[in-house]
């Protein structure tokens, strides 16, 4: 089961790197969260320490932070990652290498056995690294934020690797950090948006003291 959610992991961050529509990346990105909110559960079963991580991260990325994305973006009007600084299939062809180098680092990790058999260190690298592609490919305010939103969902994998070790504050301080990311981002797209009337972060480059 961890094996075909992880897989769907995989391609979703393919299909977020390959197409313009903002909505449908968000929805995208949103369902991601959905899938990896499974993960507790599936990974060390039924307990109510698994269920509150899998139950909060279903809250913040499958539903509260996509609608707070969508809502963005018809409030500035935007749907369409136009103009990218790398085009969507140089990209594409990005995230299949990193992929495929997360596949082959990971099994130079020293991991425990049971990690080298499963997908979760390299899922959780390419969607790592999916997410900084995001960050450093695309121009819109908002794409970025969702590359954000992927990295972070990488940490979040191998966190779950950890979640018998790891204090559930700590891990709710990562979900925290997330939010407040959001938060952030959402402050400076509106005020972009009052300023410039263009949410094309390129523009930013052109401002003088």
């Amino acid at each position: 089961m961890s094996t075909l959610l992880l897989l769907i992991v995989i391609l979703i961050n393919f299909y977020v790197l390959g197409s313009a529509r903002l909505v449908a990346c968000i929805r995208a990105v949103a369902l991601q969260g959905a899938l990896l909110s499974l993960l507790p559960l599936v990974a060390h079963g039924p307990s109510g320490h698994a269920l509150i991580l899998g139950v909060g991260a279903l809250l913040f990325k499958g539903i509260f932070i996509p609608w707070l994305l969508l809502r963005a973006i018809r409030e500035v009007r935007i749907r369409r990652e136009v103009e990218p600084y790398i085009g969507f299939v140089p990209t594409l062809f990005l995230g299949a290498l990193v992929t495929a180098g997360a596949f082959v680092f990971a099994d130079f990790l020293p991991l425990a056995a049971e990690h080298h058999a499963g997908l979760y260190v390299p899922a959780a690298l390419s969607t790592m690294a999916g997410g900084f592609l995001l960050l450093m490919t695309r121009r819109k305010a908002i794409t970025q934020v969702l590359g954000y939103l992927m990295l972070e969902n990488g940490i979040f994998i191998f966190a779950i690797l950890l979640s018998a070790a790891i204090p559930l504050m700590v891990e709710a301080g990562i979900l925290l950090d997330l939010l407040v990311g959001v938060f952030v981002m959402g402050i400076v797209l509106n005020q972009i948006s009052r300023e410039f009337a263009t949410l094309n972060t390129e523009r930013l480059t052109a401002l003088k003291e």
